[in-house]
């Protein structure tokens, strides 16, 4: 590559990537492409690589779609005559993701792997590789914004609110963030199909890519089955009364209805039954009927340590709205930030379902200000080792 190509924008095949591209060139940047593979799978051989502990073979097959991603991202580079680069990132994606995410499930949390992603892998080793070809920045087709105000750098959401990523980019900081492009925050959705449409990228009519790569189209209990083997127990009321089976309490997670296979109970009504709690020392998983059953609710919240784009919290108690989960709706809050960097969050409105292992993230109207790893919840779970606020340190 010239050293020219001051900006490396990474191809993932998809149209959003494919049109942050076509915008860069058509801008006059002087730019170049890079496909990371992130996920090397086999399915011939991943249950083998798992039970040794080893990451699946690097062959590039399997439900990710990598191959055809890099067909894409090629033919896309050379429609927009671009060079193209590549790099295969997916020891650091085992190493620095996943190891985490199957960690996490044995623990009974729902980990977030898109949030690692974005902090291990595309902006950190892809930052890397783009600085090592001579580019001071990198772009990528995420929704969101970056600007600057009073000297540093703060991440923005999208104008496409349905759309918006900020959620998954908490994590970024001040030396990623002046580093980055986000050329598609501006646009909507529909605009970025158009524009691919009106250039004749082969990517304007691809399927969105939906899900966690290394799962893709998959069933996710068969896969995760790979690395945590099913275990049997017993699906209990709050009350305790013996109401099902279940194949392992680390395959399910707050909230969820789908998968429990609970038939007609004799006492109950004919509704459907919800996740409301996991004992995963005892391998018992705890339901309730109704999606607003009061076992979901919880009005206070505590994390692990948080992140700060900013580098530092804007005061050790503020007001602000947050997140729980992707596309969440706002929720107004207040956060109080403790000695060890831990937050005490407590929100204005019952939140419904809020999970240990999922992201909490903040935010100052259209300012992304940080977040943090959601530790458990006042939520009255019975038998949980999971949401019992008694866990952890008391509060004052």
């Amino acid at each position: 590559m010239s050293r020219s190509a001051n900006t490396i924008v990474g191809m993932s095949g998809g149209v959003d990537s494919s049109v942050a591209a076509l915008l860069l060139r058509d801008s006059g940047e002087a730019l170049s492409g890079l496909f990371m593979q992130n996920w090397a799978d086999d399915d011939a051989q991943d249950s083998a690589s798992a039970a040794e502990g080893r990451k699946p073979k690097a062959t590039g097959s399997g439900d990710c779609r990598a191959e055809d991603d890099r067909r894409d991202a090629v033919a896309v580079s050379g429609r927009l005559g671009l060079p193209i680069h590549f790099r295969d990132f997916s020891g650091e994606y085992w190493a620095g993701v996943f190891e985490h995410f199957v960690a996490e499930y044995a623990a009974g949390r729902t980990p977030n792997p898109d949030v690692l992603c974005n902090r291990e892998i595309k902006f950190k080793y892809f930052l890397d590789a783009a600085r090592e070809l001579g580019a001071d920045y990198i772009a990528t087709g995420h929704y969101a914004r970056v600007d600057q105000a009073g000297g540093r750098f703060r991440l923005l959401r999208a104008l496409d609110r349905s759309k918006d990523q900020s959620y998954f980019l908490h994590q970024l900081g001040q030396a990623q963030l002046s580093a980055t492009k986000f050329p598609l925050g501006e646009l909507l959705k529909r605009d970025v199909r158009e524009m691919a449409h009106s250039a004749g990228l082969p990517t304007a009519a691809k399927k969105d890519s939906t899900g966690i790569c290394f799962i893709g189209e998959r069933d996710f209990r068969e896969f995760l089955s790979r690395y945590l083997p099913a275990k049997q127990g017993e699906i209990r009321t709050p009350d305790g009364q013996l109401v099902g089976a279940h194949p392992g309490v680390f395959y399910f997670t707050l909230g969820q209805r789908e998968g429990l296979n609970i038939g007609g109970v004799r006492g109950f009504e004919p509704a459907p039954w919800y996740v409301i709690g996991k004992d995963v020392v005892g391998n018992v998983l705890y339901v309730d009927q109704g999606s607003d059953s009061p076992w979901l609710q919880s009005r206070t919240l505590w994390s692990e340590a948080a992140h700060w784009i900013d580098g530092a919290p804007p005061s050790t108690r503020l007001r602000c709205s947050a997140q729980t989960r992707y596309r969440q709706s706002d929720q107004e809050c207040e956060v109080r930030v403790r000695d060890d960097g831990t937050l005490e969050v407590h929100f204005d409105q019952p939140q419904r379902a809020v999970t240990p292992g999922q992201s909490l993230v903040l935010y100052d109207g259209e300012v992304c200000l940080g977040g943090a790893v959601i530790a458990a919840t006042d939520a009255p779970v019975p038998g949980s080792t999971l949401s019992t606020p008694s866990l952890l340190t008391t509060t004052p």
